[in-house]
């Protein structure tokens, strides 16, 4: 199974409180293991201009609104960019899947600032991890459902209503959950 630019929707009950209503972008996933971004969890009053301001080397024109995300609880100091695959970094950008990219280097950051970078784009402060079958193990341990990512539902949808939106895509009504699960 490969789950690379599929969505991770947290299910209740999943037991980490880290993950709770998350929704996570798969951007790799492979025997070795996956990495993703929760792409609903924004950092509270955290903007791109904070994190500029933090990096002295970066000149920027543009003050950018772009909000800042809790991607994950490890590597919290590390950036990530989830984006629309039309901006290509010049250092290095990973094409995930069906108009999905990812760059961690510093000049999307500037080009964004700059009003040069991707037309959609979620700034990220951490990842979500997982080693070799763990995901796998959490899924078939009703942690986690999976589904198709649009990039409506992962760059437009207000970041509250996101679960809910990606329950919907796969006809589940959240009101029907219940964070108890069994198997036949």
């Amino acid at each position: 199974m490969d789950l690379t630019g599929q969505l991770l929707v947290a299910m209740p009950g999943m037991g980490d409180p880290r993950f709770d209503h998350s929704v996570i972008y798969v951007c790799t996933h492979s025997a070795e293991g996956a990495m993703g971004l929760i792409v609903n969890k924004p950092a509270t009053k955290l903007k791109l201009t904070d994190v500029l301001d933090k990096l002295s080397a970066v000149d920027f024109n543009d003050s950018s609104e772009l909000g800042v995300h809790f991607g994950g609880p490890v590597e919290t100091s590390r950036g990530f960019v989830l984006h629309s695959a039309e901006y290509q970094s010049v250092l290095h950008t990973l094409d995930v899947a069906d108009g999905f990219a990812m760059t961690a280097t510093l000049d999307i950051l500037e080009d964004i600032a700059r009003g040069k970078g991707p037309k959609r784009a979620l700034l990220m402060l951490g990842y979500a991890g997982w080693g070799a079958d763990q995901l796998e193990s959490e899924i078939a341990q009703n942690g986690w459902l999976t589904c198709d990512p649009t990039p409506e539902m992962v760059f437009d949808s207000p970041d509250a209503d996101k679960w809910a939106v990606a329950l919907a895509s796969l006809g589940i009504d959240p009101l029907s959950l219940s964070a108890t699960a069994g198997h036949a």
